[in-house]
């Protein structure tokens, strides 16, 4: 009677181990990108890298010339002007900040 319940708690305990392992295939594993997706998201940065780059060129080319265009308005006689002006605002003004 004893080697029986032996038997029976092998045959039980190696079935047991045996379906455990086979329900951890590592090959199923649905958490592990898969190669294509990989491509894809690398592809779709990529993408979004070179247009953000493209972006800010352009923005900063416009800055610039913005800043260009000011400095070559902004001559000594216009300072000169500008500072006349805003004796007479302060002036008009009582001092108040404008």
């Amino acid at each position: 009677m004893k080697q029986i319940q032996t038997k029976y708690l092998l045959i039980t305990f190696f079935l047991l181990f045996f379906s455990l392992v086979k329900s951890q295939n590592p090959g199923s594993d649905d958490k592990a990108p898969k190669k294509g997706m990989v491509e894809n998201k690398r592809e779709i940065r990529k993408k979004l890298k070179k247009e953000s780059k493209e972006r800010r060129r352009k923005e900063k080319a416009e800055k610039k010339a913005i800043k260009k265009h000011h400095k070559r308005i902004q001559t000594k006689e216009v300072r000169k002007r500008m500072k006349r002006s805003k004796k007479k605002a302060m002036k008009n003004h009582g001092g108040k900040a404008t």
